[in-house]
């Protein structure tokens, strides 16, 4: 520990793990260090862009990470809850007071013969850069099929489709199971209008990817160059390999406080977390609002206050359907969708916003957490040890 200070260590540079260490920065008497593998931030929300090349999907922290937090490029391997440190792979090691446990989530196992061989994901920046040179070196008329109905793969095959490319989604049961029947009307369109052809129902089920083929569960077998599989979430395994207290899924448990279950002195922050009391959907607009809420948590106890219970408030879903095209799926606050929804160009422009709304809190975030120019930059993982 450095003097008087309190060293909160933030795992993971998503959104929800930017927005804590802003907040925290803030504050003096802590101090805060940022672990994260990437000297980047990666908008997951626009990866399915990235693929076509319409949006590079990575921004500067330079712009998004206030000055006054340390940023550490490397990966945590380990938590020592008992010793309040933290492993990286370069082998050094990061002490704290806190610890905000904001790891993520990516593509989880599809556990299907060959899926795991042949079939690409979207989730993170190293399996999108994977199928952006799968699809550069195949030719435009070759089919692709996308696996999973849910936003990232509906987002994706629109994607595709509107640069000529000859998709198929399959959907397993219903497209869009998030989406209120009213809402999934205008994408069925939309993808129809696109050209993708759309399957669905429990016959529509992957069994087996192969090389240039995908079957189903009816036998059907579809010819496929490439495959992109977009069903299914999974957590980094670092909470369970750490000893700390988790669901089934590997999600670290929390209290409606997000603290961990079993140690004060961790608290989490977005997709790999989850509340005993008040489970949540894992997405972007729950992850902003979790890191603030992991922030002020640390807050209140560093004050010797008793945290209160984080609350969630939802929005809805937006899908975007190509560039110029999009599906704004309104909720309510408790994150049931209703019928109310936007669609067509102003869909797209809703979409835009929800993307661009967390980079500007980032942004602001930064500027109260001090400049970058005032902190040098980040320290590599061979000076991380503290």
């Amino acid at each position: 520990m450095s003097g008087n200070n309190v060293e909160v260590v933030v795992v993971g540079g998503g959104y929800g793990g930017v927005m804590a260490a802003n907040r925290l920065a803030r504050h003096d008497g802590v101090s805060v260090t940022l672990v994260n593998p990437r000297p980047d931030f990666v908008e997951r929300i626009r990866l399915h862009q990235f693929v076509t090349g319409s949006d590079d999907a990575v921004e500067s922290f330079g712009s998004l990470l206030g000055g006054n937090v340390r940023l550490v490029v490397d990966t945590a391997t380990r938590i020592d809850a008992a010793g309040r440190r933290v492993s990286l792979a370069g082998g050094g090691t990061v002490s704290y007071d806190y610890l905000v446990y904001a790891v993520g989530s990516g593509a989880a196992d599809p556990g299907v013969p060959g899926a795991a061989e042949f079939a690409y994901t979207v989730t993170d920046l190293e399996g999108a850069e994977q199928l952006r040179t799968a699809l550069a070196a195949t030719p435009a008329t070759a089919p692709v099929t996308v696996v999973g109905a849910g936003p990232t793969g509906m987002e994706t095959a629109a994607e595709l489709a509107e640069t000529g490319r000859k998709v198929t989604l399959v959907c397993g049961e219903v497209l869009g199971p998030s989406l209120h029947p009213q809402g999934r009307r205008p994408v069925a369109r939309r993808l129809a209008k696109l050209g993708v052809t759309v399957l669905e129902g429990p016959r529509a089920r992957v069994t087996e990817v192969t090389r240039d083929a995908v079957r189903l569960a009816d036998g059907h077998e579809l010819p496929s160059a490439v495959t992109i599989w977009t069903a299914g979430f999974h957590v980094p395994d670092l909470a369970a390999r750490s000893g700390l207290r988790t669901d089934a899924d590997g999600r670290l448990l929390t209290d409606s406080t997000l603290t961990s279950v079993g140690d004060a002195r961790i608290v989490a922050a977005g997709d790999a977390a989850v509340m005993t009391e008040r489970p949540f959907r894992m997405s972007c607009q729950a992850a902003v609002q979790l890191g603030a809420g992991a922030a002020t948590t640390v807050l209140r106890r560093i004050a010797g206050k008793t945290p209160t219970p984080v609350r969630l408030i939802f929005g809805g879903q937006c899908i975007s359907l190509g560039r110029n095209t999009g599906v704004a799926q309104f909720s309510y606050l408790n994150d049931k969708v209703n019928a109310l929804h936007i669609s067509g160009r102003l869909g797209a422009n809703v979409k835009e916003f929800a993307c661009n709304l967390p980079l500007k809190q980032m942004a602001s975030g930064a500027r109260k957490a001090g400049s970058r120019a005032s902190h040098g930059g980040y320290r590599s993982p061979g000076n991380a040890s503290a």
